[in-house]
């Protein structure tokens, strides 16, 4: 028998499909049942607590949480913590790649080193933030206290003031490196000529990053701060490992919020709907920043 002979189109096309059917069962099971199944559940008061009360509400939940003060506080303290945290990334990321893109003997090794703390898991980027900050003994107290720039070890985590401040530092630690290295990627690919002739033409160094570099690396800006704004969003280890949203909830994001109110308060339809709202909240920011993206594409 030839072994090499085509199927015909018709077993190609069943072939094809038994070979995807894992995968599209996969998907089922993983992400369209629990989102239907989640969606359905925001409609519901589902309290596990009161399981009398259990039954189909509407819009009641959403309606509720417009005028819950712990979600409207949760999701100014989102809003605060991912634009800080964003604007600090873009500014970082691209400084650390225009310098990585000079040239100078150890780049390789550095551009490898670089994305190491955007590599290390959330967990354990929580767990070393919170001994850095830990008041008995933590590197932060020891190392200000060596430099005498403080008498006694200070509980900073006690501060919603220095909470949040060092919050946002542990999470531009981790998040700068993949900005710089999207911005590496695009400052790769902007033709040395461009920059030659504006030499030539006696453009300084700020001229020709504020008109030569940045308005080239315009698009990917726009989606290094989409994906850090939505990644903010998204938060949950390190505030709960390091502050878990105190003090009096001053860092408490909206991922905490959820958490808390979905599996310590067992109110999960209250808890769904939650999550549902931040994630037509993000829906905001995702559209300027697109619309931003494509406001002056040229058509060639």
């Amino acid at each position: 028998m030839n072994l090499t002979r085509r199927l015909n189109p018709e077993n190609e096309r069943w072939l094809g499909l038994s070979l995807a059917l894992p995968a599209v069962v996969t998907v089922l099971l993983v992400l369209v049942i629990p989102f239907v199944f989640s969606l359905v559940l925001s409609f519901t008061r589902y309290d596990l607590a009161r399981p009398q009360t259990t039954g189909f509400i509407g819009l009641t939940n959403y309606a509720n949480l417009l005028g819950d003060r712990y979600f409207l506080n949760s999701l100014k303290v989102t809003v605060v913590f991912a634009l800080a945290s964003m604007v600090f990334e873009l500014i970082l990321g691209v400084a650390i790649a225009l310098v990585l893109n000079e040239k100078f003997r150890g780049r390789g090794v550095l551009r490898g080193v670089i994305i190491l703390p955007w590599a290390l898991p959330s967990i354990v980027n929580a767990a070393m933030w919170q001994w850095i900050y830990n008041a008995d003994y933590g590197a932060l107290n020891a190392l200000l206290h060596q430099l005498g720039l403080i008498a006694d070890y200070q509980v900073w985590l006690a501060d919603p003031n220095w909470a949040m401040a060092l919050l946002i530092l542990a999470n531009v630690w981790k998040e700068t490196p993949f900005t710089a290295i999207l911005v590496l990627a695009g400052l790769q690919g902007i033709p040395d000529e461009i920059y030659a002739a504006a030499k030539v033409d006696g453009a300084s160094v700020w001229q020709r990053l504020t008109q030569i570099t940045l308005p080239l690396l315009r698009p990917i800006l726009i989606v290094c701060g989409l994906l850090q704004t939505i990644w903010s969003f998204q938060t949950f280890e390190l505030v709960y490992v390091v502050t878990q949203g105190g003090p009096f909830g001053s860092t408490e994001v909206l991922p905490v919020r959820i958490y808390e109110m979905t599996f310590r308060s067992l109110r999960f339809g209250y808890g769904a709907a939650m999550a549902y709202l931040t994630g037509l909240i993000l829906l905001v920011p995702a559209f300027f920043y697109i619309r931003s993206a494509y406001r002056n594409v040229v058509e060639y």
